[in-house]
């Protein structure tokens, strides 16, 4: 550090660092087609086009972060593996008031990442693996049996 400076001399933010990002996208270390896929998602979801409708819910596992975010008839939660290493596990326990449900009510919801189709309820088990076979996260549009304000997203 220099003196009265509160910046190394050597800072990173300085250093130029090459890459090679055509052999990252051919070797698949590139997280390009996430990124397009969750844009994609950004485009068709009304709830993600908005900053203040950000909610969290529990997650009994402090690595696993748990939010939704609701618009309207489009409500979609997120549940993210925070640890780029391990497998993680957790009980979600999801605010069925914040996404528009009674707290007894369970509905159908499609994982925008994968294509599955899961039934959630109040509580739900997540397992979620980091790496690029499965994807560290679940993009849960819900689909509630009956509407909220008018028809269901598809």
């Amino acid at each position: 550090m220099r003196a009265g400076s509160e910046e190394y001399l050597d800072s990173e933010k300085y250093q130029l660092r090459p890459r090679d990002w055509a052999a990252a996208e051919r070797e698949g270390r590139t997280i390009t087609p996430l990124l397009a896929r969750l844009n994609r998602l950004r485009r068709r979801h009304p709830a993600l086009r908005r900053l203040r409708n950000l909610r969290f819910h529990h997650a009994d596992n402090d690595s696993v972060i748990v939010y939704s975010k609701r618009a309207g008839d489009s409500c979609v939660v997120t549940v993210v593996n925070l640890d780029p290493h391990h497998t993680q596990e957790a009980t979600v326990s999801l605010n069925m008031p914040e996404l528009g449900l009674e707290w007894h009510e369970s509905v159908p919801v499609r994982d925008e990442l994968t294509g599955e189709t899961y039934h959630w309820g109040r509580d739900n088990y997540v397992r979620l693996e980091p790496g690029r076979e499965v994807a560290p996260a679940h993009v849960l549009s819900l689909r509630p049996s009956s509407p909220i304000g008018g028809s269901p997203t598809t």
